[in-house]
């Protein structure tokens, strides 16, 4: 089952409310989106980091209800 980008923003806003969140779909399919989250939270991290954390406030639906996720971060 495909993800509505609605509910992808959704959960990134709940882990990170300062962040601004734009979601496009890439394919129509609701299966492939990209992501940019830029949050003051992200501060001083690595990218890597930085990813793990929207990875983490998707609660594991990334590989299983969302396919594919081109993601884009930065501190604000």
């Amino acid at each position: 089952m495909a993800m509505k980008a609605a509910d992808i923003e959704r959960m990134i806003r709940e882990a990170l409310p300062d962040a601004k969140v734009e979601i496009r779909d890439l394919a129509g399919d609701g299966d492939h989106y990209a992501a940019t989250v830029i949050s003051p939270a992200f501060k001083g991290l690595p990218k890597v980091k930085q990813h793990q954390m929207v990875y983490a406030a998707l609660r594991g639906n990334m590989g299983g209800a969302l396919h594919a996720l081109a993601l884009t971060t930065a501190a604000e």
